[in-house]
């Protein structure tokens, strides 16, 4: 995240009195506000005249967290320096934009999960032969940096002592672990922009920030309680 960009997201951390997750540089969530004993987890997002940025590689792990997140996007002055008006978007509000993006990469998935289970033992003896045994280094030729050093030790299931050894059949599962992700990473979005047109449609916030965005959160969450039982 670049400097102006945390910037404003402590502002509007501030401007909708939210609270941080205490490992926020590590944590998947921006800010979070406890309500009527729920605590509703949002994404901080800054808009520009060419809509807003979402993220490098959009895949399937984000489709799985905005599923279920709260959404404020704030529209700044032109320098980026001052709050204008901000809008909220519930779950339910994103859900088309989100499916969108989730139905256009959804052919790549497939591709990568069938590319994965064509895999076999011949994927393995053709590169390193047919032995008893396969080292650390020839491991870290399928998994690369992918994996930490607490991985190989643990898959390693020939070991001799401190000498990591690795079977064929777990080769193979290496193998298919490294080709699901490299072809899981073709099948991404790099950084699609949710346009304005879709933002300005959403409730908008201008005066009372913190009172109101907590009105909009709560009426949502008892329009979701309502449907909830009325299905139970």
């Amino acid at each position: 995240m670049s400097v102006q960009d945390d910037q404003r997201e402590n502002q509007m951390v501030d401007r909708f009195n939210l609270e941080v997750p205490e490992d926020r540089k590590r944590s998947d969530i921006d800010a979070f506000l406890t309500i009527d004993g729920q605590t509703v987890a949002f994404e901080l997002k800054s808009a520009t005249s060419k809509g807003v940025s979402t993220v490098r590689d959009l895949g399937p792990n984000h489709f799985a967290k905005w599923k279920n997140i709260h959404w404020i996007f704030g529209v700044y002055n032109r320098t980026g320096t001052r709050l204008l008006h901000s809008y909220y978007a519930s779950p339910d509000d994103m859900a088309p934009w989100i499916s969108s993006k989730e139905r256009y990469i959804r052919p790549d998935v497939e591709l990568a999960e069938h590319a994965m289970r064509g895999i076999a033992i011949d994927s393995v003896t053709n590169l390193f032969g047919e032995k008893d045994f396969y080292t650390k280094e020839e491991a870290k030729l399928v998994m690369k940096n992918q994996w930490s050093m607490a991985q190989y030790t643990e898959a390693a299931d020939l070991s001799i002592g401190k000498e990591l050894r690795y079977s064929l059949d777990r080769m193979v599962e290496m193998m298919r672990a490294r080709c699901h992700y490299v072809m899981s990473r073709g099948a991404t979005l790099n950084n699609p922009h949710i346009p304005l047109s879709y933002i300005e449609k959403l409730p908008k916030i201008t005066t009372e920030p913190a009172i109101t965005l907590r009105k909009l959160v709560r009426a949502y969450l008892e329009s979701t309680s309502s449907t909830d039982e009325a299905t139970a």
